[in-house]
């Protein structure tokens, strides 16, 4: 088996971890607070407030803004769906505009169409961790008076002509879940400029106590979103190596991108010449002639972990019920959605790994391409031997 991911864990993280367990803090202790500062710091930020997952931190962006029931804001239907939830949260609304059929960023072209009366923000997406062109972002963004809040929940270390994902907005967010490029096991943290952002996020994260306050003083609605002081030693621990897991990630990233190079029938990922990519996954696409389905059925069935990446937000069932979305209203979205497919891509996978999955995905092609289901089985048993 050659998993979809896995995480990078050393003897140093495994030590930071064991210092905060036979220490008296973990919660709310010093390991947190060390955290918050060096994410600060490597961000290039004032505040860093972490939280127990990016989902988490979107969240509070959204409420320390005032964004509320009868708002809307802009974003891609092409995301992991918290990035669309955070606004349900607050009873507000997510506008979608389709994707660019290269990158799979939202189409910055279409954001001005959908500008109401009732628009207060941006929420951008750097998929897979290819920043989106900040610059026109910010430049609507300033002319209509909007909020930008930049999920970069995939991009930590990602930049968009030499700026750092996650700084180029009133609030970003990073993710830290065990497929992400560094993780905290569960965990997120929002970075921004903003002392008014930052102080409320402080409070909401913690159950919307008073800062510099009694314990039991609840100054407004929070929640529990705290990171756990053994969640942030990790992450310490983690973050002291981002560089070299950036640089291991791009260098699996360049290897399948030159063994795939020729392969008939896949679409390589197109990075933006603007931008210094910092690798999440890996997604390959296959043209419409290949069932990407079958394709992964197949890998699956090998011992190979795959998995679509990703399926439309809003043909997400209970999307559907909500706003009454249907086939057609993104294709873009739609028809890339239908092609993706992640394919193993971790730090440590090996050179062997690579060329395993490549071979598997070769393979899985010439049966996925063949029409006739009857001639798919005699294929894939002959293949087999």
């Amino acid at each position: 088996m050659i998993p979809l991911s896995r995480p990078d864990i050393t003897k140093q993280e495994k030590q930071a971890v064991m210092e905060v367990l036979d220490s008296n803090h973990l919660a709310l202790g010093p390991k947190l607070k060390e955290f918050e500062e060096k994410m600060a710091a490597y961000a290039g930020t004032k505040y860093a407030i972490a939280c127990n997952s990016g989902t988490s931190g979107l969240h509070m962006i959204v409420a320390a803004l005032g964004i509320k029931d009868g708002d809307e804001v802009i974003t891609t239907p092409f995301s992991f769906i918290s990035s669309s939830n955070c606004m349900l949260f607050e009873r507000a609304k997510p506008v979608f505009v389709d994707i660019d059929e290269k990158t799979y960023n939202m189409d910055t072209t279409q954001i001005e169409a959908k500008i109401t009366k009732r628009t207060k923000a941006i929420l951008p997406v750097h998929i897979f961790g290819q920043p989106v062109n900040m610059r026109e972002i910010r430049r609507i963004a300033l002319e209509h008076g909007l909020f930008i809040i930049e999920d970069s929940c995939e991009a930590i270390g990602a930049e968009w002509k030499g700026k750092k994902a996650g700084t180029m907005s009133d609030a970003g967010v990073f993710a830290f879940y065990p497929n992400k490029q560094m993780t905290t096991g569960e965990g997120g943290i929002v970075v921004t400029n903003d002392e008014k952002i930052a102080k409320l996020c402080y409070s909401l994260r913690n159950q919307g106590r008073g800062i510099d306050t009694q314990w039991l003083n609840h100054v407004r609605l929070g929640y529990n979103y705290r990171m756990s002081d053994i969640s942030a030693a990790l992450g310490l621990a983690q973050l002291e190596r981002i560089d070299e897991i950036i640089d291991a990630r791009q260098q699996v990233a360049d290897s399948y991108m030159e063994k795939f190079r020729d392969v008939e029938g896949v679409i390589l990922p197109a990075v933006d010449e603007r931008v210094k990519m910092s690798w999440f996954v890996f997604v390959i696409r296959f043209e419409p002639w290949i069932d990407r389905n079958l394709v992964m059925q197949t890998l699956l069935d090998r011992g190979v972990g795959c998995r679509p990446y990703f399926t439309s937000i809003h043909l997400q069932p209970f999307y559907r019920e909500m706003f009454g979305y249907t086939e057609g209203d993104f294709p873009v979205t739609e028809h890339v959605a239908t092609g993706t497919l992640a394919i193993p891509f971790f730090n440590n996978i090996t050179d062997e790994q690579i060329d395993i999955v490549v071979d598997e995905v070769k393979r899985a092609i010439r049966y996925a391409s063949i029409a006739d289901p009857k001639a798919r089985l005699k294929k894939l048993w002959k293949d087999v031997g």
